[in-house]
């Protein structure tokens, strides 16, 4: 009988941040594509700001039909996200860089509302075969919970 294999939280924690990564740089390559070519379309005229407020209305009907969000976004938010896809179509820096900054502003603010609260820590697993040795236990099975 083949024995099974046997994978540390190390490893499977590597595995996921790799695909994460990967994941990433593919997320932010469709950006960049997307962003030439509707900055292209854009300037020749081909796409206007009525177009992208249009399609940002038509996208959430679709999903509304689909069940996939329960109610149609109110005006003013489609407004607001028709305004930061249009930032980067135009190029706006300012725009962007001001938008970027309040977007700081608000994870600062709830990280530290964070801090304040309980976190889950998880111990490597050489830190835990050395909490083995020094207490004189078996270093195979059996984990820990440390508080």
């Amino acid at each position: 009988m083949q024995m099974p294999m046997q994978i540390s939280l190390d490893e499977i924690l590597s595995m996921l941040l790799a695909r994460v990564d990967n994941l990433a740089f593919n997320d932010e390559n469709i950006k960049t594509k997307f962003n030439i070519l509707a900055r292209a379309m854009y300037k020749k005229g081909l796409i206007t700001d009525e177009d992208i407020t249009d399609s940002i209305r038509e996208e959430h009907r679709i999903l509304k039909e689909l069940g996939v969000i329960q109610e149609m976004p109110a005006d003013d938010v489609i407004l607001t996200i028709a305004e930061g896809i249009l930032q980067w179509v135009k190029g706006d820096v300012e725009a962007i860089k001001k938008a970027m900054a309040e977007y700081e502003k608000k994870v600062q603010e709830i990280s530290k509302q964070q801090a304040g609260k309980p976190r889950i820590d998880v111990a490597s697993p050489a830190v835990l075969h050395q909490l083995n040795k020094l207490s004189g236990k078996n270093p195979r099975g059996g984990g820990k919970l440390i508080l």
